[in-house]
């Protein structure tokens, strides 16, 4: 690997954004050897320690429930070129069995996450900031969709979290951070063109 410094993007956006499938899709263009994607769903807190509402809910939609730290400290191991190991974020799900995951580093490296603009350690690590911009109406279709399908959460719950977790956060973790950011991409109907720009600008970044 050539001792040139990683180029570091970031990726943000309010949860239903499409954060995730967009990322799905920019991984089947890229080896791990091209291109190394760190999520902030890996560095949560374990779920006995995350804040309880009033209502006793855990809040996993606050920046205080991510080790930022640890995070920060292993994003700068692999801009050096090294690699970092940790254990997978299964707490959504209780009877999955959370594997060893190692990342590797790359010319490029790829953080996404809901907070990862906010944390100042990594932000500033940053060299390309971009933001997935949706509705919030798409956003909570989008959300709905997911927890009920995948998590298996009733209906009253998912909107129970978006009304008093999600958008509270989104309001004041994340949106105004979207102004100052260096591409946003609109993700309401599709992310097709924002997805080719950024595909063929790490393309470049690769062969630099």
């Amino acid at each position: 690997m050539s001792e040139k410094k990683p180029f570091i993007i970031g990726i943000t956006g309010g949860s239903g954004s499409g954060k995730t499938s967009f990322i799905r899709e920019m991984r089947k263009r890229f080896s791990d050897d091209e291109l190394c994607i760190v999520s902030q769903d890996d560095y949560y807190f374990p779920r006995d320690q995350q804040i309880t509402d009033q209502n006793g809910y855990k809040n996993f939609d606050l920046p205080g429930s991510i080790d930022a730290d640890s995070f920060a400290r292993e994003l700068k191991m692999l801009s050096q070129g090294e690699s970092v190991s940790r254990l997978e974020y299964t707490f959504n799900n209780e009877e999955a069995e959370p594997k060893m995951l190692t990342f590797n580093s790359a010319p490029v490296i790829l953080v996404e996450g809901l907070f990862v603009f906010h944390f100042e350690a990594i932000r500033d690590q940053m060299d390309l900031r971009i933001y997935i911009h949706a509705d919030d109406v798409r956003k909570l279709k989008r959300r709905i969709l997911r927890d009920r399908l995948e998590r298996n959460y009733p209906l009253e719950d998912v909107l129970y979290r978006y009304e008093a977790h999600v958008l509270p956060a989104y309001r004041k973790y994340i949106e105004p951070y979207k102004e100052s950011s260096d591409m946003i991409i609109i993700n309401n109907d599709h992310f097709q063109y924002g997805l080719e720009t950024i595909e063929a600008f790490i393309h470049k970044k690769i062969s630099e």
